[in-house]
């Protein structure tokens, strides 16, 4: 009989279980979108999210070490053998956390465009004159946020604050950490950007999110480069000065955003449509066939 495990801690989408000496993390099928968990489920998003963060991650192993371990259930306790778990769940290090969303942009769009437009500025960074939606950044801008609770929402934070929340938590260490988790957000981005482009997708932004090891080694964490932490666009018919399609949950903000009295339910058709767009964002970023 196998011991039964109950999630640790469960987010917008991703269940953690505690296996001992690691962890599992199970990516569901739930979507979320302005902080609010949505009725509906998504067909194979959980596997999508799994199978997307696993590529990435060994695509940038070069640049910063990560938590992965394994996404295949045999390497896990047998109560993850079924297939509720098949697919969409990842056995993970265990790691300190460190609070901030690392959040990188390399195009103008969403809020950073809503900010833009305000102020020339996004998260207090001065920008050029001239810039239209969905241009392309002079160079990447890392815009960190403060990492909230389930309910509550993000706030944005200066590179400088980031230093002050971290050293509260780590003294002594948080200007090192927080410099670190700066350039490997920078890196990861420029590395994953560029390869992007060889597959006609640009990755317009995206966030990743850090731990310490037990010697205190950063560590990339969480989810990677996924439809849900990034926004992906398809490169063909690319023109700044308009929002641009993609293989994203824009999809879902942007119907949510025409129907703000619809609720948390979605309509069916959006649904397939969400579960299509991250079928395809998987198959053409990494050349396989989502069902093998």
């Amino acid at each position: 009989m196998s011991t039964e495990f109950k999630p640790i801690k469960e987010g917008k989408v991703r269940q953690v279980y505690d296996i001992g000496d690691s962890l599992v993390i199970v990516a569901t099928d739930r979507i979320s979108a302005f902080d609010n968990i949505l009725q509906n489920k998504i067909t194979d998003k959980g596997a999508v999210l799994t199978k997307m963060s696993r590529f990435w991650f060994d695509y940038t192993k070069d640049i910063v070490p990560n938590h992965m371990i394994s996404t295949d259930v045999a390497d896990m306790p047998e109560f993850f053998q079924t297939e509720e778990f098949k697919g969409k769940s990842m056995k993970c290090k265990k790691l300190t956390m460190i609070p901030v969303e690392c959040i990188v942009r390399g195009f103008i769009t969403g809020s950073g465009w809503e900010s833009y437009k305000k102020s020339k500025t996004v998260c207090g960074i001065p920008l050029p004159d001239g810039l239209m939606e969905s241009d392309k950044l002079p160079q990447p801008i890392y815009t960190p946020t403060t990492k909230a609770d389930l309910g509550d929402h993000d706030e944005h934070i200066t590179f400088e604050q980031s230093v002050e929340i971290l050293d509260e938590i780590f003294p002594g260490k948080g200007a090192d950490y927080a410099a670190a988790i700066r350039d490997y957000t920078i890196k990861l981005y420029e590395k994953c950007a560029g390869y992007a482009l060889t597959k006609n997708i640009i990755i317009a932004d995206t966030k990743f999110e850090f731990g310490l090891d037990e010697n205190g080694n950063v560590v990339l964490g969480d989810e990677m480069l996924t439809p849900d932490s990034s926004r992906f666009w398809p490169l063909e018919g690319y023109k700044p000065g308009q929002p641009q399609p993609s293989f994203d949950k824009q999809y879902v903000r942007d119907f949510l955003k025409k129907n703000p009295q619809g609720g948390s339910l979605l309509p069916e058709d959006v649904v397939e449509k969400t579960a299509a767009k991250y079928r395809e964002a998987y198959e053409l970023l990494t050349g396989e066939s989502f069902m093998q």
